[in-house]
């Protein structure tokens, strides 16, 4: 299992960053990636201390952690500036939290992401076709939430990402220990998207890619 979506208390999450990795461990993932939620006015304090505790941990633990960010309810106007300074500060995968149907998002905040040059497209909601070519020619992959509420929208995700040629990938977007998925849970959610066998496999592998580049890591699937 790979899920490179979940939050620390350093955000909004239940656990320290140590005790999320240690869980996920426990429940036999490869790899996993801290995206807390970041604005303008915190993405400077949250970044390096995530980034700091995956350094701490990546000599001790099998299991690789990735430190992240997610971009959350930014202002188009600063959608760039705020990717660009993530990964400034040492986040190896950026996020952005999408135009889900059950959170007033800004209008246009999917395709600023896509444009600013984002790893992931979290719960995108209603994508337009447009959109999702434009991710598709950008590289950006397209999350399957398995967040309630967040997840409403999977199956017309799935049907946009078809359409392109707009690759998928599985976010547990986990708050709480209970909300991280083992990989038979994350095909259910996969499937229940309207995924098949092979479309689920190119969803991880694709997470499996993104942590190859993000931090030379060299996994099996």
């Amino acid at each position: 299992m790979i899920d490179l979506h979940t939050h620390t208390l350093l955000s909004d999450g239940d656990l320290i960053p140590t005790e999320l990795a240690r869980r996920a461990e426990a429940l036999g993932y490869r790899a996993l990636g801290w995206a807390d939620h970041v604005d303008t006015a915190i993405v400077d304090w949250v970044v390096p201390r995530l980034v700091q505790a995956a350094a701490d941990l990546a000599p001790v633990m099998k299991m690789r952690v990735v430190p992240g960010a997610e971009v959350t309810h930014c202002r188009l106007q600063h959608m760039a500036g705020m990717v660009a300074r993530a990964r400034q500060l040492g986040a190896r995968i950026v996020i952005v939290h999408g135009e889900t149907p059950v959170e007033p998002v800004l209008e246009g905040t999917n395709r600023a992401a896509i444009e600013a040059g984002c790893d992931i497209l979290a719960h995108p909601g209603l994508l337009t076709e447009e959109d999702a070519a434009l991710a598709a020619r950008r590289g950006v992959l397209l999350e399957i939430s398995g967040r309630v509420g967040h997840c409403l929208a999977n199956g017309h995700v799935v049907q946009m990402a078809r359409r392109t040629g707009a690759r998928v990938i599985f976010g547990s977007d986990a708050h709480q220990p209970e909300d991280l998925r083992s990989r038979r849970e994350a095909e259910r959610v996969l499937a229940g998207a309207g995924l098949g066998r092979e479309e689920m496999a190119s969803a991880f592998a694709a997470a499996e890619r993104l942590v190859a580049r993000a931090v030379g890591w060299e996994g099996s699937t």
